[in-house]
């Protein structure tokens, strides 16, 4: 029996990618089957059977192709061995018409795809399901294995290895859709999807919400800052501030800010989390802090704060590694700030943006407008999901942080 790779080239997706094929020929008898990859033709090498170097995604391409093939080869040997004859029924399980392809193998081509988006901090999720689901699961798993009774054993493993709740509902909503996708990308057949009676989000618990009070962020305002004192001390009271008088701005939406996002008062950006189109007006406060750091010889395209650095930060891994660096040191230096103040609840950029919303819910504005403001969309959220609301009520309910 010969076996060869192949190129669909007669079929081709809208992004221009053509399916990839094993080419199984025996008795002059001819069988295709999927290998759930695909690639566009210029990447791919017809003599030799290989993804060309210059492909971006040759590395896991390959990888996934040479497995493959190992995995058939190595069943055409066992056949062999056993005196069998090695022919398509023997070869190949008709119960299913799909490639056999580890779970391992697929996690590890998602994750590499996500990579090469830009969308690191899912890409770290992956992983971390991966990594568990590896330890749980030494030896090498298939779609097929999954099961109920796998993902009980796996939910009474995280639990015993440490995991929190909201831990692991992340790694079974990782694992839910990594399976689901499998079954879209006709990696397997599915007979009967787990996932369907096993409820993922029964692991929520609702996360204590911390939150200071107006007055503590009036006291954080005055305070002097130590003698002995950090480079990040006052430049962490300030990113706090900057976040609670600019709706509760994530961290790495502050540190992506440029100079060209601020137009007439206003900042427009878009949220990394969700990609939603977010705009606030600039609080007094808000615009003192931007002066502080704003330098002369600055053009447009620049960062406004002291954060990432355009000539040197170029690639979203670069950005996500330098963002969550300073993170840390301003968390530090923010705990500091929360014992000078002898304050119970510690401060950190996630605070500013939950004491900006509790704040103005204290203040009478109504949940609904909070959530817009914040740019949420679910009711597990604030309570609400809005479509939207003009900027001029949300930059009303601004006038009661102090």
């Amino acid at each position: 029996m010969k076996i060869k790779v192949v190129l669909r080239t007669g079929k081709v997706y809208k992004n221009g990618q053509s399916p990839l094929m094993l080419r199984f020929t025996h008795d002059r008898t001819t069988k295709f089957v999927a290998l759930g990859l695909s690639v566009e033709s210029h990447y791919w090498d017809k003599d030799a059977e290989l993804v060309l170097p210059n492909c971006p995604e040759r590395v896991t391409l390959q990888s996934q192709i040479d497995s493959t093939l190992a995995g058939y080869r190595k069943k055409i040997q066992r056949l062999e061995a056993l005196d069998m004859a090695v022919d398509f029924d023997n070869l190949f399980d008709q119960t299913s018409k799909c490639t056999p392809q580890l779970v391992d193998s697929y996690f590890e081509r998602q994750i590499a795809a996500m990579k090469q988006a830009g969308k690191i901090n899912t890409a770290i999720k992956y992983t971390a399901t991966r990594t568990s689901l590896i330890k749980f699961h030494p030896t090498k798993l298939r779609f097929e294995e999954i099961n109920g009774k796998f993902l009980s054993d796996f939910e009474v493993f995280l639990h015993s290895t440490g995991n929190q709740s909201n831990s692991i509902a992340t790694k079974f909503s990782v694992l839910k859709a990594i399976y689901n996708k499998a079954i879209t990308d006709k990696i397997f057949l599915c007979k009967e999807n787990p996932f369907v009676l096993y409820k993922v989000g029964k692991h929520w618990t609702q996360t204590r919400k911390r939150a200071v009070h107006k007055e503590d962020i009036q006291r954080l305002m005055q305070a002097e800052p130590p003698v002995t004192r950090s480079p990040y001390t006052e430049f962490a009271r300030d990113i706090f501030l900057f976040s609670y008088f600019s709706a509760g701005i994530n961290f790495k939406d502050i540190a992506t800010l440029r100079y060209d996002d601020m137009e007439e008062d206003r900042i427009f950006y878009r949220r990394h989390k969700t990609g939603k189109s977010m705009t606030c007006r600039l609080h007094p406060q808000a615009k003192e802090i931007i002066a502080k750091y704003t330098r002369s010889e600055a053009m447009q395209e620049d960062y406004i704060f002291p954060i990432l650095d355009r000539c040197v930060h170029r690639t979203e891994q670069q950005i996500h590694n330098r963002v969550h660096k300073v993170l840390i040191h301003i968390n530090k230096e923010l705990r500091e700030w929360s014992k000078r103040l002898e304050l119970t609840t510690n401060l950190t950029t996630y605070v500013a943006r939950h004491t900006y919303a509790t704040v103005l819910k204290r203040s009478g504005v109504s949940v609904a407008l909070i959530s817009e403001s914040l740019g949420h969309s679910d009711l597990s959220t604030t309570q609400i999901y809005l479509d939207s609301f003009e900027n001029s009520q949300i930059d009303a309910a601004m006038a009661h942080l102090l």
